[in-house]
């Protein structure tokens, strides 16, 4: 755990020591920026657009069978009776999540699927189909992400930046008229959806998080790996990147065209040469490039909440290991073997919970278990919704090849 979060320390200095190297090649961008939608796309230093990320994303899709629909669900301006504008936003201007709908029996029950940090919808592209057959499956694009409105981010605050999306993800339910539905949420969205059963468990029936961010603080005692790493010059470099809210996305819109290529080896890297699981095929791996590209290059918004959720080291700074004993849902954990997120904060919090909770690993899969190992992860899905989808659920067993922690 120490060393996987020594590798994000030390990739974010690594951002710096290239965006350094290519600052020869932004000196134009604010001007380009400015003019770039009199350009045609080639000619663009950021070749970006919500245009672009919603075709990237039907272009992504097309690989799912499963007929869906795409909408973009209007959330207002902020929330009702509040002065405040979403993010602190100056313009009055209705807001909107990206969501897509997939066909189903009428009588399945409702899942939510809410993304991961740097991540969109799309990420589920390999999971729709297979969910699809049991549920009434639902993803968004959270508010600031992917395809969703990109209001500008100006919160201060830790509780500030977690109501702007808990209160979002509200008015996004109210406007899809939902309620007792299961609720999926993975890395950053884990930590999302979480918050957003405490405050509001009356809509949930059960609580899925995949690779969950946020149960550990830095003052858990098992931080003193950060406090060496600080003392030395990199260390102090990579501080001072985060605390500067320095994000990946940042060095993708610096190199402007050569961002794409950058992505280009990320996606190759993490899902095909180094992949712990099932490598993307040549055309998936194609199409979530060319999508990552577009999410990741287009406004900074959401990608802000970084600093005020977790402190330095990606430890959270309001853990949710502290609300453990408020847990009013029936939860599930899902991680994968390799995931570098460490499976031993649910096992605390599942200490003081009160209600239902398991831990289910799945193996071959790292942080992205839903796409290193679909497999694993639709039967890891299905097996903690089924006594909303079995006939007999109390003769369920864990399936074959999973394991309970």
């Amino acid at each position: 755990m120490n060393l996987l979060r020594h590798r994000w320390s030390s990739f974010l200095l690594r951002m710096a020591e290239e965006m350094t190297k290519s600052a020869d090649l932004g000196s134009s961008t604010t001007s380009a920026t400015k003019s770039r939608s009199l350009w045609p796309s080639v000619l663009r230093w950021i070749p970006t657009s919500t245009d672009h990320i919603i075709a990237a994303e039907k272009r992504l899709l097309s690989l799912v069978k499963t007929p869906y629909v795409q909408e973009q669900v209007n959330i207002g301006s902020g929330p009702p009776g509040s002065k405040m504008r979403w993010f602190r936003s100056s313009s009055s201007a209705p807001r909107f999540i990206n969501t897509v709908t997939f066909d189903s029996k009428g009588d399945s029950p409702t899942l939510v699927m809410v993304h991961g940090y740097a991540a969109s919808q799309g990420f589920f592209f390999r999971n729709f189909d297979v969910l699809a057959s049991r549920f009434r499956v639902i993803a968004i694009d959270q508010l600031g992400w992917g395809g969703s409105s990109r209001p500008d981010f100006t919160c201060k605050t830790t509780e500030e930046t977690e109501a702007w999306f808990i209160d979002s993800f509200e008015e996004w339910r109210k406007a899809k008229n939902l309620t007792n539905f299961i609720l999926l949420g993975h890395s950053f969205g884990g930590y999302v959806a979480a918050k957003y059963t405490l405050k509001h468990p009356e809509h949930i029936k059960h609580l899925i998080l995949v690779g969950p961010a946020g149960f550990s603080s830095e003052s858990d005692g098992k931080s003193e790996w950060l406090t060496r790493f600080r003392a030395t010059l990199k260390g102090a470099l990579a501080s001072h990147l985060w605390e500067s809210n320095f994000t990946p996305q940042k060095l993708i819109r610096g190199l402007g065209p050569w961002g794409p290529n950058l992505v280009q080896r990320y996606t190759t890297a993490r899902f095909c040469s180094y992949s712990t699981g099932e490598m993307l095929t040549g055309e998936e791996s194609k199409l979530l490039t060319d999508y990552v590209y577009h999410t990741l290059a287009a406004k900074a918004s959401g990608e802000l909440c970084l600093k005020y959720i977790f402190s330095f080291g990606a430890f959270a700074r309001m853990p949710l290991l502290q609300s453990a004993s408020e847990w009013k849902v029936p939860t599930t954990f899902i991680y994968g073997y390799q995931d570098w997120m460490n499976y031993l904060g649910a096992q605390e919090a599942r200490k003081h919970m009160k209600v239902p909770c398991e831990i289910i690993r799945v193996p071959q899969a790292g942080h992205f278990v839903f796409i290193d190992n679909p497999n694993g992860f639709h039967s890891a899905v299905f097996y903690a919704c089924c006594r909303f989808i079995s006939s007999n659920p109390e003769n369920e067993s864990i399936p074959e090849g999973l394991t309970s922690a």
